[in-house]
C-alpha cells in the first residue's frame, strides 16, 4: 500500500491533489475486502462510491472517525425529514439522498481506516455503534412519518415497521454475534468456514442490502408505492433472517469452545 498518511507540505494545488486522489483510488483498489456474500448494491455500487468519498477525505486530511460520525449525522438528518417534513416527492428526494450518502459514507470510514494505515479497537466500536442506532431509527422514522401525516390509515400499519425493525435487529446482532462466537472458537482469528465470491448470492442477499432500503425512500412521496415496495422488503428480510438463523445455528454447532 502506498504512503499512510497524507502528504505533508507543498501547495494544495488542483494537480497535486488530482495525483494524490488518484494515488489514494489505486491504494484503495488493491486492499479492498473479498466480496463474498456482500449484497449486489453494497457490493457493485456503495463500496465503490465508498472508495471514491474515502480517497476524497484521505486528500483533505479527513480522519475514519470523522467521516463515521458525519455518516451517521447525514442519515440523522434524513430520517428526521421523514419525521418532521410533509411526505411529498420533495422530502422523498431529501430523505433518499440522504440515506444514499449516509450509506456510502459508512462504506467510506472502514476503506479511510485501512489508507491511512489501519483503524483502531474504538473507531470499529464506533462504526458499529452508528450502524446499530441507523437501521433502528430508519423504521421508527417511518413509524412516526405515517403515524403523523397519515391519520387516515389503518392503525394496523404501524405494525409494518415495527416488524420490520424486529427483524432488521436481530439480523443485526445475530451477524456480530456469530462473528464474535466463531473468534472465539478460532484462537488464530479465523472467521469460520470460508466462502467463495458468488454473483448470485449477492443477488439473493439483495432484499437485505441497506442500500436497497435507502433507495426506495425516493418513493416517501407516494404513500402506496412506498408501502408496497417496503412490504416486499419486509417479507424478503424475514425470509432471509430465518435461513441465516438456521444456518449460522448449524455452523455453530460443529465448532467447539477455545
Amino acid at each position: 500500500m502506498g504512503s499512510s498518511t497524507p502528504d505533508a507540505g507543498g501547495p494544495m494545488t488542483a494537480a497535486g491533489t488530482g495525483s494524490r486522489f488518484a494515488r489514494a483510488m489505486r491504494d484503495l483498489g488493491g486492499a479492498q475486502k473479498a466480496g463474498a456474500g456482500v449484497p449486489a448494491y453494497t457490493r457493485y455500487v456503495n463500496r465503490p462510491l465508498g472508495r471514491r468519498a474515502a480517497a476524497a477525505a484521505f486528500v483533505l486530511g479527513g480522519t475514519a472517525n470523522q467521516v463515521t460520525v458525519l455518516s451517521g449525522l447525514v442519515s440523522l438528518a434524513s430520517i428526521l425529514a421523514l419525521v418532521l417534513l410533509p411526505p411529498v416527492w420533495w422530502c422523498g428526494l431529501l430523505a433518499g439522498t440522504g440515506l444514499v450518502l449516509g450509506y456510502v459514507l459508512d462504506s467510506a470510514d472502514g476503506q479511510l481506516a485501512r489508507l491511512r494505515g489501519g483503524g483502531s479497537l474504538s473507531g470499529e466500536w464506533l462504526d458499529h455503534v452508528v450502524d446499530a442506532a441507523r437501521m433502528p431509527a430508519v423504521h421508527l422514522g417511518v413509524l412516526i412519518g405515517l403515524y403523523r401525516f397519515h391519520e387516515d390509515a389503518p392503525a394496523a400499519l404501524l405494525l409494518l415497521p415495527l416488524g420490520f425493525l424486529l427483524v432488521s435487529t436481530v439480523r443485526f446482532f445475530a451477524l456480530i454475534l456469530a462473528e464474535q462466537m466463531r473468534r472465539y472458537a478460532a484462537p488464530g482469528g479465523a472467521d469460520g468456514p470460508a466462502t467463495g465470491e458468488s454473483a448470485a448470492r449477492s443477488l439473493i442477499a439483495l432484499p437485505g442490502d441497506f442500500g436497497v432500503l435507502c433507495l426506495i425512500f425516493f418513493a416517501w412521496g407516494s404513500l402506496p408505492v412506498f408501502l408496497t415496495l417496503y412490504a416486499l422488503l419486509f417479507a424478503g428480510n424475514t425470509l432471509l433472517l430465518v435461513l441465516s438463523l438456521l444456518r449460522r445455528y448449524g455452523e455453530l454447532r460443529t465448532m467447539v469452545r477455545a
